[in-house]
């Protein structure tokens, strides 16, 4: 079901049972980790902020009707994952195209160094440059980092489209879910517990998102999102205090979403369980 602004009841997912298939590439566990903790920031409300924001943006970039802003679409998929309320929802968007008062959003990205020379790339909404450029300039000088000029990573970054799908009430048949990507044009499918990640071109990702969807598959998330090209196995002893950096940057409202190419060992993505 493709959500609309008259249509925000919550979606109805048919459990799709069976077995589990072999995945076509392995999967950062990394990923999964930062899902699992994105699901419970939902349930207190931490991710309301960001979403409201993409909502605003999506609707202020493409207008209010989600038939005909893909964006938005998947702005409206993600705030109904994370449980927010119908009028919340419509504010956002009825702001985001005009019909009431409200800031106005930039879309800023940063891009610099974490500790150990681990690429970090940060995607920002804000509507206060001044502000958020000095709180990432910040978080990377704290955590033995510092902040590049335009280019200097973005370049070991691949742009895709990335939808996540998984429910912990709802089993996923990976077989089921890989033929319906696939056919729709997804390039590659692979999962991690019991999340499953679907990767295709950028211009591919609605199409294979809506896909998915009518075909009954529980969504947690579809968007636009840069891959590192390779990653960079983390030394132990900055493990930690990239760790940190990373997550207070994924702290600050304005931002909406950190990309790196690190690689942490087991017992490094351990601990963080």
């Amino acid at each position: 079901m493709i959500p609309t602004i008259e249509n925000l009841e919550p979606f109805i997912y048919s459990p799709v049972a069976g077995k589990t298939g072999e995945n076509m590439s392995g999967h950062n566990k990394w990923s999964t980790i930062k899902h699992k903790k994105a699901a419970a920031d939902a349930k207190r409300g931490k991710m309301f902020t960001k979403i409201i924001k993409e909502l605003t943006v999506a609707a202020r970039m493409g207008g209010s009707d989600s038939d005909a802003n893909p964006r938005l679409r998947s702005a409206m998929l993600s705030a109904k994952a994370a449980n927010m309320p119908k009028d919340t929802m419509i504010r956002a968007i009825k702001k985001g195209a005009g019909e009431l008062g409200g800031a106005d959003y930039m879309e800023v990205s940063y891009e610099g160094y974490g500790p150990g020379g681990i690429a970090v790339l940060v995607e920002t909404l804000t509507d206060n440059k001044n502000r958020t450029v000095g709180d990432v300039r910040h978080s990377f000088s704290k955590y033995n980092g510092n902040l590049g000029q335009d280019g200097s990573v973005a370049w070991m970054f691949e742009r895709q489209g990335s939808i996540v799908v998984g429910d912990d009430e709802i089993t996923v048949d990976e077989d089921s879910l890989f033929e319906v990507a696939a056919e729709a044009g997804a390039d590659d499918l692979s999962s991690e517990d019991d999340l499953f990640f679907v990767t295709c071109e950028p211009a591919s990702l609605y199409e294979v998102r809506d896909a998915i969807d009518k075909a009954g598959f529980p969504i947690r998330e579809a968007a636009l999102v840069y891959n590192p090209k390779n990653t960079i196995a983390v030394d132990p002893k900055n493990a930690q205090t990239l760790l940190k950096l990373l997550n207070m940057l994924e702290d600050n409202d304005d931002v909406q979403n950190v990309y790196h190419n690190a690689e942490f060992d087991e017992a490094t993505l351990a601990e963080m369980e």
